[in-house]
């Protein structure tokens, strides 16, 4: 279970980075949630990484409004579920962080020949109902 955190393919935190706590969770289990430290928070500190480029660092501060990202995971009666649970979390919230900006959309204007076809339909249409009308 320990090892690196690979976000994408160029981005791998080590981890010495990542930050886990565990405390009681409140979810299933039975009579053992009373007992077991079964939720997981993983905390990564993005000011402080050096995984991340500065580029890819501002992005991702730009985006998540924060220089932690703490993820919490609870949802599983035992803590290495919830372990891969809150690491899959972080990698997909940091993956969506430093994704690179969509494409702006190029502007176009219909053509001439839709334009027209458009408007034959409407004088056609606008026709028909004349017709039904009352002389």
């Amino acid at each position: 279970m320990p090892g690196p955190l690979v976000v994408n393919d160029a981005v791998v935190i080590p981890d010495a980075e990542l930050v886990w706590r565990f405390s009681r969770s409140s979810g299933p289990g039975g009579q053992g949630v009373n007992t077991t430290d079964s939720r997981v928070e993983l905390t990564f500190d993005l000011a402080a990484s050096t995984a991340l480029p500065p580029a890819l660092k501002e992005r991702a501060r730009g985006r998540l409004g924060a220089d932690t990202i703490t993820v919490a995971a609870s949802e599983y009666r035992s803590q290495l579920r919830n372990r891969e649970a809150a690491r899959h979390r972080l990698a997909q919230r940091l993956r969506e962080a430093i994704a690179p900006p969509p494409k702006r959309r190029r502007p176009t204007k219909p053509s001439r020949g839709a334009v027209e076809r458009r408007i034959t339909a409407k004088k056609h249409r606008s026709d028909v109902k004349r017709l039904r009308r009352d002389p």
